[in-house]
């Protein structure tokens, strides 16, 4: 007999926006008296909101080894893919073709791959039952069982274990990344050589200060005492150039922050953008989750909406986080992970998203970062203590 359970679970956002967690589990077994094994299990797990979702797709190999896989499915609503991670996903009409990345191809009995993917909808969203895997049936009956959903306005619990799609996982080393520091070097408590406190627009009671009581690794970390209102800019920049990095620019950083991001637009990471006439590329925080910012036209990633920001993630407190980011110098990519999960409002492929990036993408020049700033600039409430520790930049991917 045939059965398939799928549960929905509602959780409100605002009054004008329902975010909705839906997840399936599709699990095939062949009959006890038939000589193949099972062959495979879905499990398909979505954060959805009013016009949107994004999904968490987790393969688990029930048959023989793989050395690279393809997953179709047929959504029976009006979804529409927009981008994905970790595989290559196409649309024709409802069918749906996602194909490994190529490092993450060979899957053993057992064994699984994931990726993740972002779509819209209008209608009707409902998750698919229909998976095939290299052209086996996902869904010819036995006993799904359920995974457990995250809300979208917090990190999933289940994430995309994996960086950047179409690469392998990056080591953590620098390599021959032009920025490469732990703040070993540093003697004395200012800031010095490679690194200089600088305040770009003006100065107030914040400060800067290498501190030798706490970090994430070795024994130092840069620590900036963040205050709030407009001119009390305090960042520490390292004097490197940034502008022949490339094509892709690859930033990681370990951070650790004292208060949560607030309501309010603040700014801990900031970099002098010669496609901006050397007006900053900013990386911070609004509505309590993070985000980026254009000095040149205030514009925004994802778009501060209700349904943009519950596609971010707030940075978590108390604790060292490892963020890194993609800057694409030759067209307008943009990507950013905090630990190994790619947030989906922080990535901008080209092509507009509602909610996403269609502000972002107004400005047709991709981004060219010549410098690398640390610190705090808010714009109205929100002091902060933060550290940064181990901060490197480079041409190729740099993991955490």
């Amino acid at each position: 007999m045939r059965t398939r359970v799928l549960r929905l679970l509602r959780r409100p956002w605002t009054a004008a926006v329902a975010a909705v967690a839906l997840v399936v589990s599709v699990l095939v077994a062949m009959p006890a008296s038939g000589a193949a094994a099972a062959a495979c299990r879905v499990d398909y797990g979505v954060d959805a909101w009013a016009g949107g979702y994004t999904a968490r797709v987790r393969i688990t190999n029930l048959g023989p080894a793989v050395s690279d896989w393809r997953l179709t499915w047929t959504y029976t609503g009006d979804q529409q893919v927009t981008s994905a991670w970790n595989a290559t996903v196409t649309q024709t009409g409802a069918s749906v073709v996602a194909v490994d990345a190529g490092w993450n191809g060979a899957v053993s009995t057992g064994g699984t791959a994931e990726f993740g993917l972002q779509g819209t909808w209008r209608s009707a969203d409902p998750a698919p039952d229909d998976f095939a895997l290299n052209g086996t049936s996902c869904g010819d009956g036995g006993t799904p069982t359920a995974t457990p959903t995250t809300s979208p306005t917090a990190p999933p619990t289940t994430p995309p274990t994996t960086p950047p799609p179409t690469t392998p996982p990056p080591a953590a080393e620098c390599g021959d990344a032009v920025i490469c520091s732990g703040f070993e070097d540093q003697a004395g408590p200012e800031p010095s050589g490679d690194w200089r406190f600088t305040a770009p627009d003006c100065q107030g009671t914040g400060t800067a200060a290498v501190d030798s009581a706490v970090s994430h690794a070795g024994g130092r970390s840069l620590r900036v005492d963040g205050r709030a209102g407009y001119c009390n800019h305090a960042f520490v920049a390292h004097t490197a150039d940034l502008s022949s990095v490339g094509p892709v620019m690859y930033v990681r950083m370990w951070v650790r922050h004292t208060t949560a991001l607030p309501t309010s637009h603040v700014t801990f990471v900031s970099m002098p953008d010669s496609a901006q006439g050397g007006r900053a590329l900013r990386v911070g925080g609004q509505n309590g989750a993070l985000q980026w910012n254009r000095e040149s036209d205030d514009a925004t990633l994802p778009a501060q909406s209700p349904a943009g920001v519950a596609l971010s993630r707030p940075l978590p407190t108390d604790g060292w986080q490892c963020l890194r980011f993609a800057i694409d110098t030759s067209a307008a990519g943009l990507d950013t992970w905090l630990g190994d999960e790619q947030v989906p409002g922080l990535h901008a492929d080209g092509v507009p998203t509602q909610d996403v990036d269609q502000q972002w993408l107004t400005r047709g020049t991709a981004p060219r970062p010549t410098a690398l700033r640390l610190g705090w600039e808010s714009y109205a409430t929100g002091d902060d203590t933060v550290w940064f520790d181990d901060v490197a930049v480079g041409s190729a991917p740099i993991g955490c």
